[in-house]
């Protein structure tokens, strides 16, 4: 079927010079009455060129003319090419979030993935692996020195830090509707949390022992306030890279640093001494006491075993008083001279001469004997 030289507006082309009515008409006028750019002039080509050039290429594909049929399976291609432009990959890393006319409708996994054709449908496929980091307590481009902080006891320390943070695994639709610029959201809220946590908090800890626990303190805080404002953005990790004394005091801050190392060292020595002394005194307390009850008990027990021999000898002489008296004569006399030196003279059988004896070499003999 033939189209006998004109275009589907019922003109003839370049070789015409009537439009589709029968008036006539400028030459390559098109359906609007404007005429189409021609090779020498800069302005961009038309509708009417490209459709007219769309039909040259068909009419070589078609050789029987571009007629009703020919005109369905164009639409028909370009319907098909349409809906091939919903075809899209989301990367492992990442995660599709498809919005229809500008709303979220669902998410999309990793892998081969189809949504309704522009403009009906588009995605968005953001990265949901990668640990972003965000550093604190540098110079702001304001001139104002982030890092300076107030601690609870009035001092001024010197904090760097770095925060590790992605997006959540079902918190990509959140991340790209209730954060407008996430990096710098991160920070502010890093910025707010550290100084929260200083300020609650003594000089002293903060550079020795606490750093962990404000580490933690500062990441509780943060993701608390991020799941507040539902940012889909998760803290992986809250790093103190510097927690120091500013350069301005550094020199003072040293010296009593210094001051407080060497009171803690006298401390040290005297909790040391206390713990040497303590237990000796202790030991010495107890051997004490331990000889007292010694000395008490051997002293009852004397006590109680004389008054026992007292009733005894008490039992005996009630029953033969003169005997027992007698008894206890000698061995009262027997007692005291066991240890003293004597001399004994029988003076009937000396028949009134006194012999010479050597007394003081006797006296001498018996002290050494004894």
């Amino acid at each position: 079927m033939s189209n006998d030289g004109k275009d589907p507006w019922g003109t003839g082309g370049n070789s015409s010079g009537s439009n589709g009515s029968g008036n006539n008409g400028p030459k390559n006028q098109g359906p609007w009455g404007k005429p189409p750019s021609g090779g020498n002039n800069n302005t961009p080509p038309e509708l009417e060129e490209i459709i007219r050039k769309g039909q040259q290429k068909l009419k070589e594909v078609m050789p029987g003319g571009f007629g009703p049929l020919g005109f369905i399976i164009v639409v028909a291609l370009l319907f098909v090419g349409w809906l091939a432009t919903g075809i899209y990959i989301v990367q492992p890393a990442e995660q599709g979030v498809v919005l229809r006319f500008g709303k979220a409708v669902s998410t999309s996994l990793p892998g081969i993935n189809y949504h309704l054709p522009y403009p009906i449908e588009t995605v968005l496929t953001p990265n949901v692996l990668t640990v972003r980091q965000t550093s604190v307590g540098s110079n702001s481009r304001t001139g104002q020195n982030e890092s300076h902080m107030l601690t609870g006891d009035e001092n001024i320390v010197d904090v760097n830090f770095t925060v590790f943070w992605r997006i959540k695994s079902d918190g990509a639709t959140d991340y790209l509707f209730n954060v407008q610029q996430p990096a710098s959201t991160v920070k502010m809220i890093a910025e707010s949390a550290i100084r929260e946590v200083v300020g609650r908090s003594n000089l002293q800890p903060i550079l020795t022992q606490a750093r962990q626990k404000t580490e933690e303190a500062v990441f509780v805080l943060m993701q608390s306030s991020l799941d507040f404002y539902v940012s889909g953005i998760e803290i992986t990790q809250v790093q103190l890279q510097k927690v120091e004394a500013p350069a301005e005091v550094i020199d003072s801050f040293n010296d009593v640093q210094a001051a407080r190392i060497d009171q803690e060292r006298m401390v040290n020595e005297a909790h040391a001494y206390s713990n040497q002394v303590i237990p000796q005194a202790t030991g010495n307390a107890q051997q004490i006491v331990q000889r007292a009850e010694a000395y008490k008990q051997s002293v009852v027990a004397e006590a109680t075993g004389q008054a026992a021999r007292f009733i005894s000898v008490y039992e005996e002489y009630a029953k033969a008083p003169q005997v027992t008296r007698d008894r206890i004569y000698l061995e009262t006399l027997e007692r005291i001279y066991m240890n003293t030196n004597k001399i004994i003279l029988d003076s009937e059988g000396s028949n009134g001469i006194v012999p010479y004896l050597p007394l003081n070499e006797l006296i001498k003999t018996n002290k050494g004997t004894n």
